[in-house]
């Protein structure tokens, strides 16, 4: 259903139930609703419908709607998630009806911080504002939902520490913290939350070991605390959670062994331990977890064999135990017979299949001596009708070639259908100009949407350009071993030897941030381009210092930063990225990166380093703020964006030289952006240094980025 709600609705004074689920409804949501005094339900969830406000900037303006439904004393459900709501939850929130149970605000670019006044709602059972920009503190009062059942916060921009008010909530089922900015420790008090069966605090910034407590939640079934920087082992009371069906610690600073106590866990489906520093050996315990789908185990210190025990895992989808130190055979039947060779790279002893990209193991090269043996007699024996049938297939395979082959894809792990060329071709639409959605040196990348409805870019390589294959050999290389929020997703890679080469990515549906800064009619504020430099530079740190070999991205831009629904930013186009050495902090490369951006070692010696991406990024910096390109014909004739930069700030003239359309509110205001631009100009300008030893790391940067954005909010 389409159409726009009209303010008569007001007028039907015994409407109990008001439910728009899934549909097109657009426009205000009236307020006239609240006249409706006997309503008990209001789920207007997944429309366009927008609150009512009161003029100005709708991101900073209450939403009146909350306060207007106040009056609704018999209200006990409200939802509407999912809408262009805009505007910050007002302290009215805390009068809505005592009897009501639901409150749902979430995917609804709401700003500002979450009201103390939220813990008034004693009935609460359902508490979602997730995929929103909130920030700030998680309001202690919240202890005061004591019926509470689901507090769903995720993917906003929280931060401080988890208040321990949260152990309050005897009733909590559901706890998800994900994708915030939180710091501190895990509170040892959730372990007493015997309630708890869902516990997700995945890519924060917490520090300090899992708390023992949590050890004794014998009934939670989801246990999610990657992309953190929690530290020390992994216990054997990890065996305590019998019921546990996914338990990832990835991207975190564990150390120690796998103790064999995980056996344990007979209904785990999902295990991530990558990326950490975890030493000894697989557990040959291992293959008694009979229900595991997905292990990753990759980027650590991990030796000995691969247990044999691991092929009678009849439901093992995926298993990667790349970037390790692993000797002796990989198994090769049951599950093994599906796992693609870069589930074993970076594993010097490794021996096995030839498919797995190993040298053979000693033993079975013997074995297969003696049978080579036994087969050249039968040659000689066969003789002429070999040679013929030879010469007979040799005609065949030359025919066969001149045709078009269906092009296999090698599918991401997570990925349960199989995507053929011919389907790429469907999704595409015959990679019609109109699906188009850029091109670069290497390839152009096109909107697709698959069988199953769902929307994806597809970036097909230019294989006759130098530097083709290489390219798409290195973004496979790297999408496919590197998860982080920050980084574009790649679904599956698409390869057909020498005709046909692409990558099937997420697709972001707000485009480039080159888009949002030089194109008509699209407009970042000051905090959207503070939080997206944060984003990226989350994203190199990552990459410099996150993964066992250091990598360097060689391309930072602003096409090559994409933006997702939630106006997140996404770091992508990894086809110059260069892998370092552990002891080298430098390598070359003949291949020249974008003219502007690179740093002055990278264009005249072809030195890359992760010296040369903080250059690249301050670049980004500086364009970001002022809405002004490295190549543009004022900086090409005469010195460049850096020194405009420098020569304008050194006068304190700085506001000649930014994007004018960011000044708003009083003086007052304007004079704090200035302070807040004028600071992110002098790092970025640090990070400009001629001498790559005089500049800062991105690990450093990053935190004065995070600093200089706390300041500004």
């Amino acid at each position: 259903m389409i159409g726009v709600l009209p303010a008569e609705i007001g007028h039907l004074e015994n409407l109990e139930e008001f439910i728009l689920y899934n549909n097109s409804f657009s426009g205000v949501i009236p307020i006239s609703i609240a006249n409706c005094s006997k309503l008990k339900i209001f789920a207007v969830y997944n429309n366009q419908l927008t609150s009512s406000i009161s003029g100005g900037n709708s991101s900073m303006n209450e939403l009146s709607l909350i306060t207007s439904m106040t009056h609704c004393r018999d209200l006990r459900y409200f939802d509407i998630s999912s809408n262009p709501i805009y505007g910050f939850l007002p302290n009215s929130i805390g009068n809505f009806s005592a009897s009501l149970n639901f409150l749902g605000v979430g995917d609804c670019e709401i700003n500002g911080i979450i009201p103390n006044e939220v813990g008034n709602l004693s009935s609460l059972t359902v508490l979602s504002l997730s995929n929103n920009n909130l920030s700030g503190f998680i309001p202690s009062s919240i202890k005061g939902l004591v019926n509470l059942q689901v507090l769903d916060l995720h993917h906003n921009r929280l931060n401080g520490t988890i208040p321990l008010s949260l152990c309050d909530l005897p009733s909590l089922y559901l706890f998800y913290l994900g994708y915030n900015r939180l710091t501190g420790n895990i509170p040892e008090c959730l372990g007493a939350i015997n309630s708890l069966r869902y516990l997700e605090l995945y890519n924060n910034l917490l520090e300090s070991g899992i708390p023992l407590s949590l050890w004794n939640l014998k009934d939670l079934l989801e246990l999610i605390l990657g992309s953190n920087r929690l530290n020390g082992s992994l216990p054997g009371e990890v065996g305590n959670l019998g019921a546990l069906t996914k338990l990832d610690l990835s991207t975190n600073r564990f150390s120690g062994s796998i103790p064999s106590t995980i056996q344990n866990l007979k209904s785990l489906e999902t295990l991530y331990l990558l990326e950490n520093s975890f030493e000894g050996s697989i557990p040959d315990t291992i293959g008694e977890m009979y229900s595991l789908e997905v292990l990753d185990i990759s980027n650590n210190n991990l030796s000995g064999a691969i247990p044999n025990s691991v092929a009678k895992l009849s439901y093992l989808k995926y298993f990667n135990v790349s970037f390790n130190k692993l000797f002796g055979e990989i198994p090769s039947r049951g599950p093994f017979a599906n796992f693609s060779a870069s589930y074993f790279a970076s594993n010097a002893a490794l021996c096995g299949s030839s498919r797995f990209n190993v040298p053979p193991c000693i033993a079975n090269s013997s074995r297969r001596t003696k049978k080579k043996k036994v087969i050249w007699w039968i040659f000689i024996l066969a003789g002429i009708t070999f040679v013929i049938g030879v010469i007979a297939l040799t005609i065949l395979l030359i025919k066969c070639k001149r045709e078009k082959r269906p092009v296999v894809v090698e599918m991401d792990p997570y990925t349960t259908s199989r995507i053929s060329y011919y389907d790429l071709l469907r999704a595409t639409e015959d990679f019609s100009p109109g699906n188009l959605l850029g091109t670069g040196s290497f390839g152009s990348v096109y909107k697709g949407v698959l069988n199953d409805g769902k929307i994806v870019a597809v970036k097909v390589f230019k294989l006759q350009v130098q530097g083709g294959f290489q390219s798409f050999d290195v973004e496979c290389e790297v999408l496919r071993n590197l998860r982080h929020r920050n980084l574009t997703k790649v679904i599956t890679s698409c390869s057909n030897e020498d005709d046909f080469k692409a990558l099937v990515l997420e697709y972001m549906s707000n485009g480039s941030l080159e888009k949002w800064l030089h194109s008509e009619n699209y407009f970042l504020d000051m905090l959207q381009r503070f939080n997206t430099m944060v984003d990226v530079s989350q994203a190199l740190e990552y990459l410099h210092y996150g993964f066992s070999t250091p990598i360097v991205h060689c391309d930072i831009k602003p096409s090559n930063v994409l933006l997702d629904e939630n106006m997140t930013a996404h770091l992508c186009d990894f086809g110059l990225t260069r892998f370092l050495n552990e002891e080298a902090s430098f390598t070359h490369t003949n291949t020249l990166a974008t003219f502007g951006y690179i740093a002055p070692e990278y264009g005249s010696e072809g030195i890359v380093s992760r010296a040369g991406d903080v250059y690249s990024f301050g670049i980004l910096l500086m364009e970001t703020f002022t809405k002004r390109k490295p190549s543009e014909e004022m900086f090409t004739e005469n010195g460049s964006l850096k020194e405009w930069v420098y020569d304008h700030l050194s006068r304190n003239q700085l506001g000649q030289v930014l994007d004018s359309n960011l000044w708003s509110g009083n003086e007052q205001r304007i004079n704090q952006e200035m302070q807040s631009v004028s600071s992110i100009m002098e790092l970025a300008l640090k990070c400009c240094a001629g001498s790559p030893k005089e500049r800062m790391n991105i690990k450093d940067v990053r935190v004065a980025l995070e600093k200089i954005r706390l300041a500004h909010v």
